[in-house]
């Protein structure tokens, strides 16, 4: 069995963070159902989970192989602190019980299940799922999770889409957990990046894991992947030790303001979530990186202060 979804990270449109009120109601995809809303250990609030009917190829190594799904995938869309905001989309893959296709009432009835018709080969699947380039007939759950963000990106108000404050390009992660019976926790994790834009990963989950759990993790990786992406960007633009100073200063303020304070890697409490981080701060640094980048920007700030102190002496 695998659970497989997609992430799309990105800013909110508008120079200035949406309040909380706003934010829910951007990202009410279904009227009627309730929102979730966290204000600790920061502000986070997501859609109700809305199902999506899909019917393709799953994508496999051969075409000879390909593998036919039928189902529906879960789409949501979240805002973090007011002005990230993340659409995604997940599902579980399994083996249909059945030969052929069953009436659309049986899918409907099982949310955020695939199943699949005919031979599973589950680690061709998994192979399939994390290639950076797929068969444009196969499952796309990019272009399900890019709609829910895209259609909180329409939400936002014509007047309050004035000239952002950054300009930066959207990150997404797409994931994939083959479930395992023996499995204790994570393993065999891989996570690549691919060009400006897309990461990979892919691990190995305990049989009991849950859809909604590994999707909140991956939500948390693509997160803290975006905020990292975002600010070695910025650092890029300020041009430290090419620009003046204070056009440097200029450029590192969105930073200071809008995304320092976000760092906090799975902040959750989920155990699951722990050990995922544990193997990817480990052996990608995300944290190291983000120490060492964040300290930059205060080294410039606390240079100007120290010149500007001495001047005035």
């Amino acid at each position: 069995m695998l659970i497989v979804g997609e992430v799309h990270t990105g800013l909110l449109r508008g120079p200035d963070p949406v309040t909380g009120d706003e934010a829910r109601r951007l990202v009410d995809l279904m009227s009627g159902e309730p929102v979730l809303v966290s204000e600790r250990p920061r502000s986070y609030v997501r859609s109700p989970d809305r199902p999506v009917g899909v019917d393709c190829p799953l994508g496999a190594p051969a075409p000879a192989r390909q593998v036919r799904g039928i189902g529906t995938a879960v789409q949501r869309a979240a805002i973090t602190d007011g002005h990230v905001v993340q659409g995604s989309a997940h599902t579980t893959v399994v083996r249909g019980g059945h030969g052929g296709r069953r009436p659309w009432s049986h899918y409907l009835a099982r949310p955020g299940v695939i199943e699949t018709i005919g031979r599973t080969p589950w680690s061709e699947l998994a192979d399939a799922f994390v290639q950076p380039v797929r068969d444009r007939a196969a499952l796309d759950l990019g272009a399900i999770a890019g709609r829910a963000a895209g259609q909180v990106q329409r939400a936002v108000p014509p007047a309050a889409r004035s000239r952002p404050r950054l300009r930066l390009a959207r990150t997404r992660l797409r994931w994939v957990a083959q479930l395992e019976p023996d499995a204790a926790g994570p393993s065999g994790v891989r996570f690549s990046l691919h060009g400006d834009e897309l990461r990979l990963l892919r691990f190995t989950a305990p049989e009991s894991a849950t859809a909604a759990r590994l999707a909140a993790v991956c939500e948390d990786v693509a997160l803290h992947d975006w905020l990292l992406t975002t600010l070695t960007e910025i650092i890029r633009r300020a041009a430290i030790g090419v620009l003046p100073r204070a056009e440097a200063l200029r450029r590192l303020y969105p930073a200071v303001d809008h995304l320092l304070h976000l760092w906090l890697p799975g902040g959750n409490g989920n155990s699951f979530a722990d050990d995922l981080w544990a193997v990817l701060e480990r052996r990608g640094g995300f944290s190291g990186q983000w120490g060492l980048l964040s300290n930059r920007i205060r080294d410039q700030f606390a240079a100007a202060a120290a010149m500007f102190a001495v001047d005035r002496q």
